[in-house]
């Protein structure tokens, strides 16, 4: 398996930048994550994530779209039926996300205690 150095590295390395930005951003995964086989409207996708936005919804539904991990589909009804769905690659990456959200399942409380000692730490050393 590459190391991640040579995959910075590789050919097209702004590009590797900029999707693992997209991919480590605060709302992508749980987009993804969220998403099932069916299709979902944009109403449902944000009642599955507590404390995203209409706006930042939107823009991650959008960024999806245009990498190809999401589809949307406008049905010609009124009021118009706008419903989103990962395609086969975006399904791919949801292993990925649940694997990432198990792991910080597992250990959330770990690092929940970490940070509040490294926290109670450095307000005693100001």
């Amino acid at each position: 398996m590459p190391q991640m150095r040579e995959l910075c590295a590789g050919e097209s390395p702004e590009l590797f930048r900029s999707l693992m930005s997209r991919i480590g951003d605060k709302w992508t995964m749980l987009v993804i994550g969220v998403l099932g086989a069916d299709r979902q409207r944009f109403t449902e996708i944000a009642d599955m994530i507590p404390g995203i936005s209409r706006r930042m919804l939107t823009v991650t539904l959008r960024a999806l779209e245009r990498d190809g991990l999401v589809t949307r589909t406008v049905h010609a009804e009124v009021p118009p039926r706008v419903e989103y769905q990962v395609t086969e690659l975006g399904y791919s990456l949801q292993g990925v996300a649940f694997v990432v959200g198990e792991w910080i399942g597992e250990h959330q409380h770990v690092i929940a205690d970490n940070r509040r000692r490294f926290d109670d730490a450095s307000a005693g050393s100001a």
